[in-house]
């Protein structure tokens, strides 16, 4: 069913004038079906076209793959996974950074007591920080400080990106059966009309 709903997703987008795209088919037990699908909507009405679809979607019919079972209604979850950020690392941009200057801690002799080689480093649009202060010269200290704030923010956006992968795989076991948002009949997969 959900390869069917998927090809029935992407006719109703490209209907409604919504450029849709299958960005992942993870394939089922039997030839020809899906496990489930993850949909990109980028262009058109696409948050009223979401609305209409979010929810559970109903086929009611005799399966193919078990025609012997005595269910005849077959459900559906269709869920929004808010997309991950964009990678914060490709928006190191100088306006984005506040580097201010400090005097290293420490034994160090002359350069610690008189010259401020340590930097921190910030990135205003997150707030994350680093300090570095581990060089004798301020320009090696900004460069260190630098790299390790690339770093940080590409671990931050890889944990926001594991989190939507994570609820992705949440949502497929939260199927509502009842109050179905589509509603498709028979072996021809016919839509009803929405109501």
């Amino acid at each position: 069913m959900v390869a069917r709903l998927v090809d029935a997703l992407l006719a109703a987008a490209a209907e409604t004038g919504v450029t849709a795209a299958c960005l992942e088919r993870v394939p089922g037990s039997e030839a020809s079906t899906l496990r489930s699908a993850l949909i990109e909507l980028s262009e058109g009405p696409c948050e009223h076209f979401a609305a209409g679809w979010q929810g559970s979607a109903l086929w009611v019919g005799r399966s193919p793959f078990r025609p012997e079972h005595r269910r005849r209604n077959w459900f559906v979850q269709v869920t929004r996974i808010e997309p991950p950020g964009d990678d914060e690392v490709a928006s190191l941009r100088p306006e984005d950074l506040e580097v201010t200057t400090m005097r290293s801690t420490g034994a160090g002799g002359q350069n610690v007591n008189k010259r401020s080689t340590a930097v921190r480093v910030r990135h205003l649009p997150s707030g994350a920080e680093v300090v570095a202060r581990s060089e004798r010269s301020q320009a090696a200290n900004r460069r260190e400080g630098l790299a390790r704030l690339a770093w940080l923010l590409r671990e931050q956006a890889q944990g926001r990106r594991d989190a939507g992968l994570r609820a992705q795989w949440d949502a497929k076991g939260q199927v509502e059966r009842g109050s179905p948002r589509q509603v498709f009949r028979g072996p021809d997969f016919i839509r009803d009309a929405p109501t």
